[in-house]
């Protein structure tokens, strides 16, 4: 007789941010209905900071000026696959209003899979794993060093806490 298998588990790792509403109450209820899922299990949450929203290049200053974002990161264990995470992910944030029209708009709920496992998956425009931009972040590597301090960044070869040394030190050497 045979026993059925366990389904493996998988790790992620996501940022999640708002600029509209309730920012925190939407952040939360993000992280209910994430941890809510059959096959989705968050481990860890950030505290959540405060940031101002990252801009285009090219964005007028006659512009008005976004809200401020708040941001945090979460660790997840999965049974699902990367595509089916961010299909998940992707329906939760329709579930609590986000509508997607372009790509600097504010936004209720924003929810990036940032890290699954180890795994380097370049499927544009479905998935990038890791996050293309995440190294590159403040308002992303913060919140994640404080659970995951330790974590590889798998094309960098750095943990976040190193990765965050780096991009806090090139935002401080910026010319005003």
């Amino acid at each position: 007789m045979t026993t059925p298998t366990e389904p493996q588990t998988h790790h992620a790792a996501i940022a999640l941010g708002s600029n509209l509403g309730d920012r925190a109450d939407s952040i939360h209820q993000a992280l209910q209905a994430l941890d809510e899922h059959p096959d989705i299990a968050v481990q860890a949450v950030s505290d959540l900071i405060e940031t101002e929203p990252l801009l285009p290049q090219d964005a007028g200053t006659d512009a008005p000026p976004p809200y401020r974002y708040l941001n945090g990161a979460a660790l997840l264990n999965t049974a699902l696959p990367p595509h089916q995470l961010i299909e998940a992910m992707l329906n939760i944030e329709a579930g609590l209003g986000r509508t997607r029209r372009a790509r600097w708009e504010s936004r209720i709920i924003d929810l990036d899979l940032l890290l699954y496992d180890q795994r380097i998956i370049n499927d544009p425009p479905h998935l990038l794993l890791p996050h293309p931009e995440m190294h590159k972040r403040l308002f992303v590597l913060e919140p994640l060093a404080q659970i995951a301090p330790d974590l590889l960044h798998p094309i960098q070869q750095r943990t976040i806490a190193q990765l965050l040394r780096i991009c806090a030190a090139a935002e401080q050497s910026r010319t005003i």
